[in-house]
């Protein structure tokens, strides 16, 4: 890989784990169980995407 595309998925990574984060956060904090399930499962995605970005390097 190039300078460029190792940085490119650095940025990504850190995007993700943020995106992660955020929603757990979000999650923490809402009532209605139905959205807390959805937004906990968009938490649960951004993981599994870091995962497979973190597999790249």
């Amino acid at each position: 890989m190039t300078t460029k595309e190792l940085l490119y998925i650095e940025d990504a990574l850190g995007h993700e784990k943020y995106f992660q984060t955020r929603c757990k956060e979000a999650a923490s904090q809402l009532q209605d169980p139905e959205l807390k399930s959805q937004v906990e499962n968009l938490a649960q995605r951004h993981s599994q995407i870091f995962k497979n970005l973190y597999g790249l390097l």
